[in-house]
């Protein structure tokens, strides 16, 4: 098997082929035995990773910008034209056909132009404007980056949304947290390399947040799910209810020596040391995870700040704290989503009844999220990363809507090492296709990437007789983004 990352030091994936042992090899020939050797794992915290540990954590290619990721996903498609691209044709023609021609490939019927039912305005020193829709982050205009030439390949919401998050619409490959785990692998051998809070189980689900063929360690842990509360978002039997800690070492050490000899029969088995390496990262998150979710010692400021005092902010409020406890902690990738099972951002009628409670949902959580990082000296090396998986169309779906538009749409980055007060590429004069400085997806995830120190067309692992990648044979960084 061959892995990626070729041109790195000893800690580089491409040491992992030519060593001349496996895990299964030396984990036969230790003379503690798997059990103790699992154990030792799991009592020191600081000890070096192995060779053959999937998270060890390795030296990026080159001096990265930032450390770690906070993904803020908007799901169902956020319209670019009424948040962070303004348009005055479109406000004048509003109800007049569109003067060029719609693209080939709609995912449903629209007529003539919809004017945006918010106003503009500029802010910061930067003098970039932002619509009413989001008061809190336009305060922050001036740590954004914002990207309005975006697009896609994908009309539908499960295509686009697995484009997004793995870089392909029609296959399952690993999601680009897992990726990133793979890597750079963690921070924080306690905790899980990604974590992602509150995701959507709908177009693709898991898939959205998986591993594929890379090693299992590196696919997200789901803490709870859109559809419920954020304050119900925990992980499962995190304590046991009637066994010590000492007796479950005591357990875990048989179920790893029982582990270890079917690993001699069946020789290496992705599944089972990936299983083998769970069991170990689930027994030291029972300390390590609860004190990580909990917000019980954060001040009364802090929580006003995410919004979590308020009943329409704290759902979302308390997902991005989790977020900045856990970026904090070392997590490598977390990703919060903002759904719910009807509204979501898919506004095909009611746009402004719709997009209105989104924002006012998630505006001020975000705002805090980003003065929070800033003042903790977070910002600096954490990339956040917020949009959907594609626009909305300036024609109008009815009267009141907005179909989807992967043709061109908006995402914004902040900190990391990109540039702030920044705005890079454009949409036509009317906001339907990404006309200069176009940036696709796999663009996105080749800058990513770099921001992390990677070389994106390094990161590489060879299954079924190819070497994949996050961006395929695609992608180029976009350097006029990075600061």
């Amino acid at each position: 098997m061959n892995m990626g990352l070729e041109n790195q030091d000893h800690s580089s994936r491409s040491a992992l082929p030519e060593l001349s042992f496996s895990r299964r090899a030396c984990l036969r020939g230790a003379a503690v035995g798997f059990g103790n050797l699992a154990l030792a794992s799991m009592l020191a915290q600081s000890a070096p990773a192995s060779s053959a540990d999937p998270l060890a954590a390795r030296t990026p290619l080159f001096l990265p910008r930032a450390k770690r990721v906070i993904f803020l996903f908007m799901k169902g498609g956020p319209s670019h034209l009424d948040t962070f691209d303004p348009k005055p044709l479109l406000q004048r023609d509003s109800g007049k056909p569109l003067p060029f021609a719609k693209p080939r490939v709609q995912f449903a019927k629209t007529g003539n132009l919809l004017a945006s039912p918010w106003k503009f305005s500029k802010h910061g020193q930067s003098g970039i404007e932002v619509s009413e829709l989001f008061p809190h982050v336009a305060r922050h205009v001036d740590d954004l980056c914002i990207i309005n030439s975006l697009h896609g390949t994908n009309a539908a919401h499960g295509g686009a949304l697995l484009k997004l998050h793995t870089g392909s619409d029609n296959f399952v490959r690993p999601s680009m947290g897992a990726w990133v785990s793979y890597g750079l692998g963690t921070e924080n051998g306690n905790l899980p390399a990604f974590i992602t809070i509150c995701p959507t189980l709908a177009h693709g689900g898991l898939n959205n947040w998986g591993c594929a063929f890379l090693p299992a360690a590196c696919q997200g842990t789901p803490l709870g799910v859109a559809s419920r509360p954020a304050k119900d978002a925990a992980v499962r039997h995190i304590r046991h209810p009637l066994l010590t800690s000492a007796q479950q070492r005591e357990q875990l050490a048989m179920l790893d020596e029982l582990n270890r000899r079917h690993l001699e029969t069946v020789g290496a088995n992705q599944a089972l040391e990936g299983r083998i390496q769970s069991f170990e990262l689930a027994f030291r998150m029972q300390t390590a995870m609860p004190e990580a979710q909990d917000l019980s010692g954060e001040s009364a400021a802090t929580l006003s700040l995410y919004g979590i005092d308020s009943a329409v902010t704290e759902n979302f409020g308390r997902q991005c704290l989790m977020a900045r406890r856990f970026a904090e902690r070392g997590v490598r990738f977390v990703q919060v989503t903002h759904s719910d099972p009807f509204v979501q951002w898919d506004q095909h009628s009611d746009l402004k009844k719709g997009h209105e409670k989104n924002a006012l949902e998630v505006d001020k959580p975000i705002a805090g999220l980003l003065a929070d990082l800033k003042s903790r000296g977070l910002l600096e090396d954490t990339l956040v990363m917020w949009g959907g998986e594609f626009g909305r169309t300036p024609t109008a779906e009815g009267n009141s809507g907005r179909d989807h538009n992967p043709e061109g749409f908006t995402m914004w980055l902040a900190g990391g090492g990109v540039k702030g007060g920044f705005k890079h590429g454009a949409t036509d004069d009317y906001g339907y296709f990404a006309v200069d400085n176009k940036v696709h997806i796999h663009d996105l995830h080749a800058t990513l990437l770099h921001l992390l120190g990677i070389d994106h067309t390094k990161l590489t692992y060879r299954h079924a007789g190819r070497d994949f990648r996050l961006t395929d044979v695609h992608g180029e960084a976009v350097r006029q983004v990075l600061a």
